[in-house]
């Protein structure tokens, strides 16, 4: 069993599985699937007078329960039933990567764009605290982050989370294609 849940899931299984998240929620109470909430609701534990932050953020306690079952679940798929092999890449992208400079495709990202030695270099400046603040602040203002737009908002046939994913589609087009060939 731990061999069969350790492999990679092909998309026909881990597809659908995921869709089943949204008709669960409401469900289970008319909730609808976000992260980014979550990081709202740790705002308004911590005492302050932002009227952002002023709402009784106990009602989200069940998101932030689902966060921390993905942050264990990660860490239980990563560490004890991590799977030795390299991530699947395709060639082309390898390709792509080693023209920019990316040669280490062991583990789960490459390490000359993350880690702990990289984080104070220029692009590790950029890709990891100014990628960070832009992903943050992109999803607050977009009033979600794409799992909650792409999994809950299309399924409810929202315009505003076509708009928004049709937006994060174009915005990760440019930054592969122009933003990140300028900073590597």
């Amino acid at each position: 069993m731990i061999e069969f849940i350790s492999q990679p899931w092909p998309w026909y299984v881990a597809g659908p599985l995921i869709g089943i998240v949204v008709p669960a929620l409401f469900l289970l109470g008319g909730k609808q699937f976000g992260i980014s909430e979550n990081l709202r609701h740790v705002c308004a534990i911590i005492p302050n007078k932002v009227a952002f932050f002023q709402y009784n953020w106990k009602n989200g306690l069940w998101n932030m329960t689902l966060i921390l079952g993905v942050v264990i679940g990660g860490w239980i798929g990563f560490t004890l039933l991590g799977n030795p092999d390299p991530v699947a890449i395709s060639d082309a992208t390898r390709a792509d990567l080693t023209a920019l400079g990316v040669t280490n495709f062991n583990g789960l990202v490459p390490s000359e764009l993350f880690s702990w030695d990289n984080l104070l270099s220029g692009p590790g400046i950029i890709l990891i605290v100014v990628g960070g603040f832009l992903v943050g602040f992109g999803s607050r203002y977009a009033g979600g982050c794409t799992s909650g737009h792409a999994i809950s908002g299309l399924a409810d046939l929202q315009l505003p989370s076509l708009i928004a994913v049709l937006g994060f589609f174009a915005g990760g087009l440019i930054a592969t294609f122009f933003l990140l060939p300028m900073i590597l």
